[in-house]
């Protein structure tokens, strides 16, 4: 038999399907970077082809599945900008409609009802385990009469896979992949209490959502091929498979909790931008060229399955950290200020001046310049926010010695009665006090920044001036020289 090459079979299909991904996280925590990863992917992927992108929540489990859970995941995804298309479908309502599909191979001699009982699985696992090999069922209600079956065993459903031959998965990211079909077992469909497995549900659900093309992790790929065989026995169209690389930590090993923070949240209360996260995922396991800023718009022109890459992508804290300084940089300052001003307020535990919005906005322009989280944005504009006296940090009082107060006294009265408040114009005034005290431009520009802002670092001290006013900023001189 011919097999078509991934990359044909999904130029072929896109051109005669609408595209229909879909993420379908289990609700037993928060969303993790991983399945984040993978959600922006088929997302852009439908975007790209102009398809829908469908979310649904896998939560057959019922003893770990939550609310609390299902709430995190949904929040993560809308603080990542994924919108989906239609509701979020509940995979644990559709249990009906699994177990009739389940039926339907049963009648259709596709599968059968087994008997096992729980002592005879046991001693399957452990002749496996002795012999050193994976435990697969035996087999042995495959082909025999109900009639024959102990009293008090709630049978499960089983597929009748095929013995011989191989299963094969033209993957647009694994290329062409096949499996011995001796080396599956008839697996369980149906358990004997009428709940499905993980196998059939995903299998009915898809086909039920006209998903197209189904992108997960590769830890999935054996799932692939069993999936693929009920699809087969079910008569139905597989979807196109795309099984991408797991996200590793710096170490090469698969990102866990030992890392560091794994759930996207985290991240959110970290000082990352939505728009920062999105951008360094998409750079894990896929690349245009030597692109690193790309919007998102570029993003969903340009992305496809095909320049995903197979070997493992290494979260990288610090690339992230330079990333989103980038996308700071970049934001509109109203909204830099909205997301600080909580923050602001609780380290301030809420006593902050009256005109800290409009300062902290007016100076925004040079706080972002430096700041690579929202966090550290914040920290450095509690200066504009504080109340009369600041507090001085230990450097900032090591810079007001003797001397620097002296001079600052001399400078406040300059200030007081200089008549055009503009950085430029009060950078030019402390040059020439500087020239005529035959000082260092940094020996009058250093205090004035710690009687200023109380500490030794800042945005340009002169440009700080502008933003304070002249009023604030000689009552905040005077508060250090002690006439107050």
């Amino acid at each position: 038999m011919c097999y078509m090459s991934a990359a044909l079979l999904t130029t072929v299909a896109n051109e005669i399907m609408t595209v229909v991904t879909r993420f379908a996280p289990s609700p037993t925590g928060f969303l993790h970077l991983g399945g984040a990863h993978t959600a922006l992917f088929n997302w852009l992927y439908a975007r790209h082809h102009g398809g829908k992108f469908l979310l649904r929540v896998e939560d057959t489990d019922r003893a770990r599945s939550t609310d609390e859970a299902v709430d995190a995941i949904l929040d993560g995804l809308k603080w990542l900008g994924l919108d989906w298309d239609g509701d979020v479908i509940s995979q644990f309502s559709r249990v009906e409609r699994h177990a009739e599909v389940a039926e339907q191979l049963v009648a259709a001699g596709a599968a059968y009802r087994c008997y096992c009982t729980p002592e005879e699985l046991a001693e399957m696992r452990e002749n496996a385990k002795a012999e050193g090999r994976p435990m697969r069922y035996d087999g042995r209600w495959r082909d025999r009469d109900p009639s024959e079956a102990p009293a008090g065993v709630s049978p499960t459903i089983r597929l009748k896979a095929p013995q011989e031959g191989e299963t094969v998965i033209a993957d647009l990211i694994q290329g062409t992949v096949r499996v011995a079909n001796d080396q599956m077992d008839d697996m369980v469909l149906l358990r004997g209490d009428g709940t499905p497995t993980y196998m059939l549900a995903v299998v009915v659900d898809d086909h039920d959502m006209d998903v197209t093309h189904a992108l997960r992790g590769d830890d999935h790929l054996t799932n692939a091929f069993r999936q693929t065989q009920i699809y087969n026995a079910l008569g139905w169209e597989p979807p196109i498979f795309a099984h991408m690389p797991l996200m590793h930590g710096p170490d090469g090993k698969k990102l866990s909790k030992r890392h560091g923070a794994v759930a996207v949240h985290l991240y959110r209360d970290m000082g990352f931008l939505p728009e920062a996260m999105r951008n360094y995922l998409l750079r894990l396991s896929w690349g245009h060229g030597d692109d690193e800023i790309i919007s998102d718009a570029q993003a969903i022109e340009w992305f496809d399955f095909v320049d995903v890459v197979r070997s493992p992508a290494r979260f990288d804290v610090a690339k992230l950290n330079n990333l989103n300084g980038h996308y700071i940089r970049q934001a509109d300052d109203k909204r830099l200020t909205d997301l600080i001003m909580p923050q602001i307020e609780t380290i301030l535990e809420g006593e902050i001046a009256s005109e800290s919005e409009a300062r902290i906005l007016a100076g925004m322009p040079n706080l972002k310049e430096r700041a690579k989280t929202i966090i550290e944005l914040a920290e450095s504009a509690v200066f504009y926010a504080r109340s009369r006296p600041m507090p001085l940090t230990p450097k900032a009082e090591k810079i007001l010695d003797e001397t620097a107060r002296q001079n600052l006294a001399k400078l406040r009265n300059e200030y007081a009665s200089h008549s055009e408040w503009t950085s430029g114009t009060l950078e030019e005034l402390a040059r020439s006090f500087a020239e005529r005290e035959e000082l260092k431009l940094g020996k009058v520009a250093q205090p004035i920044r710690a009687a200023l802002t109380g500490t030794n670092v800042s945005p340009p001290i002169f440009s700080v001036m502008e933003v304070l006013g002249q009023e604030e900023t000689v009552a905040r001189l005077d508060d250090v020289l002690g006439q107050n």
